[in-house]
């Protein structure tokens, strides 16, 4: 029989005797006290479908209790994902629009740090095990995704436009042939930068191990692959630089 090889979140989650209720509590709230996993279930159960300002009104009162830290008149929209919330913190005046997902996974993940006056638009997905912050008036628009096994931080004043992808996960090593790459453990690339001011177009792919300048433009359909300067607009598979602002 062939042997088999799991990754390091394949033996947390399989090779140790869990239950499936302890499996559950782990990658969904985070904590192993039974009260916790009792007020995520009816919460998130209860308030997370229903529809109009109804559900708008109870989301934005009994989902505060679930997270880290959390601000003043925070919105929430219906269908969020949150896994281990109590690791996410929240500043004032945010809104979490409808089918939003954001995952903290794995045991050494310090979470998600979101901002004040921050818009996350529909669908938007924010997942990894290591570090995520999005400064204050932040927006990203629909349906990005934000990867983060390394640190990734992204400024103030920021605007994401839809469809990008931020590309912050740890890299597979791939040297050695004699074991699955899925079971070779992971390396970092030294996670992602956006400086404050930045304007990312649609569409647009960054990879990790970059960053980007304040008041710089990405242009849309552009893929990241090497940091750019502060006050640059850059586009094109890979980005260049082509014009300075300043």
């Amino acid at each position: 029989m062939d042997r088999v090889e799991l990754s390091r979140v394949q033996q947390e989650l399989f090779a140790k005797r869990k239950s499936s209720l302890r499996m559950y509590q782990e990658m969904m709230v985070g904590s192993h006290r039974f009260l916790d996993l009792l007020k995520y279930e009816l919460i998130t159960s209860i308030f997370s479908p229903l529809p109009g300002a109804l559900g708008l009104y109870l989301r934005k009162q009994f989902y505060r209790s679930l997270f880290k830290n959390i601000g003043r008149n925070v919105f929430f929209g219906k269908d969020i994902t949150l896994r281990q919330p109590c690791k996410i913190k929240v500043g004032h005046n945010t809104i979490i629009d409808d089918c939003c997902q954001l995952i903290a996974d794995g045991e050494n993940s310090t979470g998600i740090e979101l901002g004040s006056n921050v818009i996350l638009n529909q669908n938007v997905r924010l997942k990894g095990d290591g570090s995520l912050k999005i400064g204050d008036n932040t927006k990203i628009n629909s349906n990005c995704s934000i990867t983060f096994g390394d640190n990734v931080k992204i400024g103030k004043n920021v605007l994401i436009g839809g469809y990008s992808s931020i590309i912050g996960a740890l890299t597979h090593r791939f040297d050695r042939t004699d074991i699955p790459i899925i079971a070779q453990g992971k390396e970092s690339k030294g996670g992602i930068i956006i400086e404050d001011n930045v304007w990312i177009g649609a569409s647009v792919v960054i990879l990790n191990g970059v960053s980007i300048g304040k008041d710089s433009i990405i242009g849309a359909g552009s893929v990241v692959t090497k940091s750019i300067p502060e006050f640059s607009i850059a586009f094109g598979v890979p980005a260049r630089v082509v014009k300075r602002r300043k």
